[in-house]
């Protein structure tokens, strides 16, 4: 893993735990795109395109102090696709438990983009262009368990779904809902780690 910091354009705390877990060293600029703006029928190159958006806008706007190095800027974005609809955040409690109530005992599919914008020592210089960013998407298959409506009522009163896409997170209380996990793990959570150590390799 580089010496250099990450900048991570995403305001996701989960995110944030994954590269620390990770000894990934970083620090957090928030893009400001905004995300419901973007259209796209494919949710694969949804992400993608709102991943690139995203550390593009912190790579032009970003200023480093002289001397300071940076690795790259890594931009990330997630949905979640169930029976061909795609889902971001729940926008309250209705929505989350009504969401559940069909993602209970069935598979989905959770997409995160990822961009990472290398920069080097490049970042914040007058004039310089810097290289192409490396984009893909990565795809991981949730199963979830079978949910009575007490259990669902029950998860969405923690708040957790409201802030998550999809509804759920895996690293957090929705862990003892899921059942099976096709692919990526840390995918589900926000960023693949695999994707990324081959990337900053």
């Amino acid at each position: 893993m580089p010496q250099a910091p990450l900048v991570l354009a995403s305001a996701s705390p989960a995110r944030r735990r994954l590269l620390e877990q990770a000894g990934i060293s970083h620090r957090v600029r928030v893009s400001g795109v905004d995300e419901e703006a973007w259209r796209d029928p494919d949710p694969l190159q949804l992400v993608q395109a709102l991943a690139r958006a995203k550390a593009e806008a912190v790579g032009r706007a970003l200023v480093l102090s002289e001397g300071e190095r940076v690795a790259g800027v890594l931009g990330c974005d997630s949905l979640f696709v169930l029976d061909g609809s795609v889902y971001g955040k729940p926008r309250d409690a209705e929505e989350a438990s009504s969401r559940w109530r069909r993602m209970a005992g069935s598979w989905g599919e959770l997409h995160t983009g990822h961009c990472l914008l290398p920069m080097g020592d490049t970042l914040g210089t007058p004039g310089c262009c810097p290289p192409d960013p490396l984009v893909a998407t990565v795809t991981t298959r949730v199963r979830f368990a079978e949910l009575s409506d007490a259990e669902i009522a029950a998860y969405v009163a923690t708040g957790e779904p409201l802030s998550c896409a999809g509804g759920f997170a895996l690293e957090g209380r929705a862990g003892a809902l899921v059942e099976r996990i096709e692919g990526c793990f840390s995918n589900v959570i926000g960023l693949s780690l695999p994707l990324l150590r081959r990337w900053l390799a």
